[in-house]
């Protein structure tokens, strides 16, 4: 009994290497901190405008510089040093930060302010992610991939669970200048860590990393059908199947809570990544997996059959605020580990697939469908709640994520059938 329990637990076999396990431990400290200000920042903007549509506009201000320097950024990361880009971003994400917290305790309330320190924070964040994922292959074997995804994942959606339960606490109390702050410092844990990597240089770097690099990626993975399905599909569950703009809104109106903050707004933020949490404790079987391309498909669906029970849960809301509420959470929960799994084999299929020389730039391309594809739903979700609700908005979206994956399972089966063991056998060979 107790081998089949270890079966299912997390496999840490990635923490036994030195530098994977001082980032990973920074990121305990440095994701709380981060979390705060994903909280912060839409909650402060609901605050002062009351409009999910002006809460949406941090989606648009957020992509412009995802998709420009995630794909820059991991053109750069294919021909610099990976240590050295992660310092400078790194300490780009302090500097932002700060001004996030000066903004907030000079008490100057000024929307487009706000939105432009995002956008450029956005910027340092589009570079820095692409580098610290295509550095994993440096730093542990191909076959602990899948579990450093699973530890990486379990570790952002723990911050993500603290950060709404600590800010939606706080908020109300101290306003936003202590959340802001709080984040600068826990930034510092992250630049102590990348400082203590080993040089990382491209293994064989080609060109300079401009327009003519970055096209060069593209036309790379539009050669790899497999990869390119992956993002395809996450694109799909991100953009119609991410409701988080409407979060204040659905917190204040729906279930009662206070405009700014409250413990509805705390656990409907805190849902997705405590189920992503328990989803990595529990992801010992993610490594024994070969078929992901199936696994990504099931786990993509299980995601929108969440989002369309949350929607339903919030149109029933003004009868049963609590059991309504209860149910949304519960949702929302099994939707984060249905996306921990799927985001643990998308990026394991991605980094065993690619060649050492592209993994930068397709991992801007991740990193633009991963975090740009929530931000365009935080635009379509803000505009199309203000013309037909919450509930609604919620529920078509979640309905979208299922019909459209079941059309890409079935456009195109070879990703249906891809196992990981086989690139295993190929890269070894």
């Amino acid at each position: 009994m107790r081998e089949r329990m270890r079966a299912f637990l997390a496999d840490v076999r990635p923490l036994q290497t030195p530098d994977f396990r001082r980032l990973w431990v920074a990121n305990i400290v440095t994701v709380i901190g981060a979390q705060l200000t994903v909280v912060a920042v839409p909650a402060q903007i609901y605050s002062l405008t009351g409009s999910s549509a002006m809460v949406g506009l941090t989606g648009l201000f957020g992509l412009v510089p995802l998709i420009v320097f995630g794909l820059w950024g991991g053109a750069l990361a294919d021909h610099f040093d990976r240590r050295s880009l992660l310092i400078v971003t790194t300490f780009g994400l302090i500097l932002t930060s700060g001004l996030f917290w000066l903004q907030a305790e000079a008490g100057l309330g000024n929307v487009w302010l706000l939105l432009i320190v995002y956008a450029v924070q956005q910027a340092c964040f589009a570079v820095n992610q692409p580098t610290r994922t295509a550095v994993l292959p440096a730093l542990i074997p191909l076959d602990q991939l899948p579990a450093a995804n699973s530890l990486n994942m379990t570790v952002m959606s723990a911050g993500a669970i603290a950060g709404p339960l600590v800010g939606g606490a706080l908020i109300p109390v101290f306003g936003f200048p202590l959340l802001y702050l709080i984040d600068t410092i826990c930034l510092l844990a992250t630049l102590w860590a990348v400082i203590k990597l080993p040089k990382l240089p491209v293994l064989e770097r080609k060109g300079t990393p401009g327009l003519r690099s970055v096209l060069g990626g593209l036309r790379y993975l539009l050669g790899h059908p497999i990869l390119l399905t992956s993002f395809l599909v996450d694109g799909i569950a991100m953009v119609f199947g991410m409701p988080r703009a409407l979060f204040p809104q659905i917190a204040h109106e729906s279930f009662g809570g206070p405009p700014a903050g409250g413990l509805a707004f705390a656990l409907l933020f805190a849902a997705m990544p405590a189920g992503a949490v328990l989803g990595g404790v529990l992801s010992g079987w993610v490594s024994r997996v070969d078929r992901q391309g199936l696994a990504v498909i099931w786990s993509v669906i299980g995601w929108g059959v969440a989002v369309v029970v949350t929607g339903v849960a919030v149109w029933f809301a003004p009868s049963l605020p609590t059991a309504m509420l209860t149910v949304a959470v519960a949702a929302l929960a099994f939707g984060g580990a249905a996306d921990m799994a799927s985001a643990a084999f998308r990026q394991s299929m991605l980094l065993t697939a690619a060649d050492d020389a592209v993994r930068g730039r397709l991992q801007g391309v991740f990193i633009v469908v991963v975090a740009g594809g929530p931000r365009i739903a935080d635009v379509l979700h803000g505009w199309a709640a203000e013309g037909i609700g919450t509930a609604a908005t919620t529920t078509l979206g979640g309905v979208l994520v299922i019909v459209g994956v079941v059309i890409a399972a079935v456009a195109i089966p070879a990703f249906v059938r891809y196992r990981i063991s086989e690139e295993v056998g190929r890269a070894d060979s």
